[in-house]
């Protein structure tokens, strides 16, 4: 009987796409790989569902499995109560996961790689049904080093991380990160139920397995070194689980659809190393006001952009609502005072294969994970304005650890005005300090691309865990 992987992917494209990367390196083991999905379509979530659809469509080797719906699941929003309604959801999804799990022959499967979203809710459901669960990371190495000493980081009676402010936190592993740069809004208040949440979904990472995190050794030694470290967790207290480095595990330029995008056609007439992209992930978006300044200060700068707009969502729901109108949210006249020198898409470009063209010689990003590899692998230096989530720990592993980016500061005041945009800009693409950072990102691209090659970092760690779950099916007796 073939060996079985069963993936429980996160409910986010960002998510989802670096977990099927890895469903191919399982595929090219020998293994069946089977996806258990969590039906969200509606107008909530219409990108991740296109996503589904779209790698279903694409590796017809892989099982995809939609649990049936729950009746009457619980909203998530995108205010600070985002991870109780999201754990919610999930749980509520856990008698079908383990109704999936029992109904695959006996024995076949041989683990369990839930998302880190998913594990607080959904990792018991695997060791009740007795298979190995391990934990898919989609993000940073060093975050994760951040995010498992959460929970011992502030004991009690000292400074709660709100009044901490801004005054850096000395962890293992990582550069000192100020306390406002951590899930902040999730961990102002030590009594309140969603900072509970949040620690109780830490300390469930080590009752895991093992960890898969998608990085490579050349790009977070530091922070790899630290999660490997008997000294990481405090004694007795805590067994950390082994940590796999498998990345990265990006989407390749040409994966994306077949029809040539316009604005590869328009990258086409451009100058080498001469347009700044602009493009915030799947759910990240701006304000009509932040907008406006950005536009300002790209026309500014005089230099060519390549900019992703997203109209920003109504509520606190993660909802898109259909095509951005851009003579309301740009200023008066941008569009035609800078055609032919810039381009605007709505919604949604090819990133992998923007980045990855000639022409492109600066990134301005959220600074989520897969954004980041993606601008390394292509070896374009980055300017980071982060959003939300753990993008603002990333922030500062690109700048001070990486050396790969510049920082956006105004996302701190909650404007960034036009001068920032033209200065930083023109920093990127003009100056010897731009060079540099061209130059840093180039030598850790080439060290990324090594990774997955014969005796590559990622491939010998992804070889230790088939060895290790190999033998933890053999403890476990004969199928």
């Amino acid at each position: 009987m073939k060996k079985t992987v069963v993936l429980y992917p996160g409910l986010a494209v960002s998510h989802l796409v670096p977990m099927m990367q890895l469903a191919d390196a399982l595929l090219e083991q020998g293994y069946a790989v089977a996806v258990a999905i969590i039906d969200i379509t509606n107008e909530h979530n219409l990108p991740f569902a296109a996503a589904v659809d779209r790698v279903a469509a694409s590796m017809p080797s892989v099982t995809f499995h939609t649990l049936p719906r729950i009746q009457d699941p619980p909203v998530v929003t995108s205010d600070v109560r985002f991870l109780l309604g999201y754990s919610e959801l999930v749980r509520r999804y856990n008698e079908h996961l383990g109704e999936f799990l029992r109904s695959m022959p006996p024995r076949s499967v041989h683990a369990v790689i839930m998302d880190s979203s998913m594990s607080s809710a959904a990792l018991d459901v695997a060791k009740e049904v007795g298979i190995p669960a391990y934990i898919f990371v989609a993000w940073s190495a060093s975050a994760l080093a951040v995010s498992l000493q959460v929970p011992w980081i502030r004991t009690e009676g000292q400074l709660s991380f709100k009044e901490l402010g801004d005054s850096p936190l000395d962890l293992f592993g990582v550069p000192p990160i100020p306390a406002s740069h951590l899930f902040r809004e999730t961990l102002e208040d030590p009594k309140s139920e969603v900072y509970q949440a949040m620690v109780n979904s830490f300390c469930k990472y080590f009752e895991a397995n093992g960890i898969l995190v998608n990085t490579t050794d050349s790009l977070e030694a530091r922070a790899l070194g630290a999660l490997k470290d008997p000294r990481f967790v405090p004694r007795g207290e805590f067994t950390m689980p082994p940590v796999y480095s498998v990345g990265p595990l990006v989407e390749k330029a040409g994966e994306t659809p077949k029809e040539k995008h316009e604005c590869l056609a328009w990258l086409d007439k451009q100058p080498e190393h001469s347009v700044v992209f602009l493009c915030f992930g799947s759910l990240g978006f701006h304000t009509e006001d932040q907008l406006k300044e950005t536009a300002a200060g790209l026309e500014r700068s005089g230099h060519r952009f390549l900019w992703v707009v997203r109209a920003p969502p109504r509520g606190n729901t993660f909802a898109v609502y259909g095509e951005p109108d851009l003579d309301t949210l740009l200023p008066e006249g941008f569009l035609e005072r800078t055609n032919g020198r810039g381009l605007v898409v709505k919604r949604w470009a090819p990133q992998v294969d923007v980045l990855c063209h000639e022409a492109v010689g600066a990134f301005m990003t959220h600074c989520g994970w897969n954004s980041v590899q993606e601008g390394i692998m292509a070896g374009v230096p980055m300017l980071c304005w982060p959003l939300y989530a753990e993008q603002k720990m990333n922030k500062v592993f690109m700048v001070e650890e990486f050396g790969v980016g510049v920082d956006v500061v105004g996302w701190q005041q909650g404007l960034v005005k036009a001068e920032e945009v033209e200065t930083k800009v023109r920093l990127v693409l003009e100056s010897e300090q731009g060079e540099r950072l061209r130059a840093r990102v180039t030598s850790l691209k080439e060290a990324a691309a090594s990774a997955w090659k014969d005796a590559g970092s990622s491939r010998a760690a992804f070889g230790q865990f088939l060895l290790d779950l190999a033998n933890l099916g053999m403890e476990q007796g004969p199928a």
